[in-house]
């Protein structure tokens, strides 16, 4: 079980895997930091938490499952001379919720409309969210699983290199959340990134394979100018300079 470690190939491999479990991590910390923020203060490293957990039990029971995964790329049926198999109809069923999701919360963000937050109401969100988080969760799993398999041999390479991914996301997740909450604009970005993987999910569906490096690209492109953009509105904000109030007592 152990034999990888003396391999340098297995350590290449693993250091490779991980960094793009991080980068493919990416999504999924946007899609959890966006649904938390509708969350009271006090519940949001609860759910990031439990909703990270759920990401990474998620993607270690599909990897410990692979001859069940590798089943789902055979077809099911025939639509207009296209084959659909388990792993289409889930990341097309991920894709269109990943897309109403996000419109929805774009909705809600430009007409300023706000969910109730406390009280039993709070806690039914929470519940909420944590399914939202869970299905979501599975489609981002399925493809972070299917790239692990086609990088790496050794399953315990593939499961480590997961659980580091996943222990880097939860210590970003908190900052990458609050950042976006602070920020409208970003968190605009966010939802349209959202929007954008919603529709390469579907298109992956319909066996129409889309780089994602092109995605990431553009989103890292956009975050970049939106940087700057942040920086030069914050150095044209002149400070407020006190001045002492001039005294009409002339005793």
């Amino acid at each position: 079980m152990f034999d990888w470690i003396y391999s340098p190939e297995a350590w290449i491999a693993l250091a490779t895997l991980t960094s793009l479990e991080i980068v493919l991590g990416i999504d999924n910390i946007i899609f959890i930091s966006i649904l938390v923020g509708r969350l009271p203060a006090h519940q949001r490293d609860f759910a990031r938490r439990v909703g990270l957990g759920l990401a990474m039990l998620t993607r270690l029971a599909l990897l410990f499952s692979l001859s069940w995964v590798m089943g789902l790329t055979d077809p099911l049926f025939t639509v207009m001379e296209q084959a659909i198999s388990g792993r289409d109809i889930i990341l097309i069923g991920g894709g269109l919720f990943l897309l109403a999701k996000a419109t929805h919360e774009i909705h809600n963000s430009l007409e300023g409309e706000e969910e109730a937050q406390t009280g039993a109401t709070g806690a039914a969100n929470l519940g909420m969210i944590l399914v939202q988080i869970a299905i979501l969760d599975v489609v981002f799993s399925l493809d972070s699983v299917i790239t692990a398999v086609g990088l790496a041999d050794q399953l315990m390479v593939m499961a480590i290199a997961i659980i580091i991914a996943v222990g880097v996301m939860l210590f970003s997740a908190k900052a990458i959340g609050e950042f976006v909450d602070s920020h409208p604009t970003v968190k605009m970005l966010a939802l349209s990134f959202l929007v954008l993987v919603g529709m390469t999910l579907i298109a992956e569906g319909f066996d129409v394979h889309i780089p994602k490096g092109y995605v990431y690209f553009a989103m890292a492109f956009s975050v970049v100018v939106e940087l700057l953009n942040l920086r030069l509105r914050k150095g044209k904000v002149e400070p407020v300079q006190l001045r002492k109030p001039i005294s009409d007592d002339h005793e």
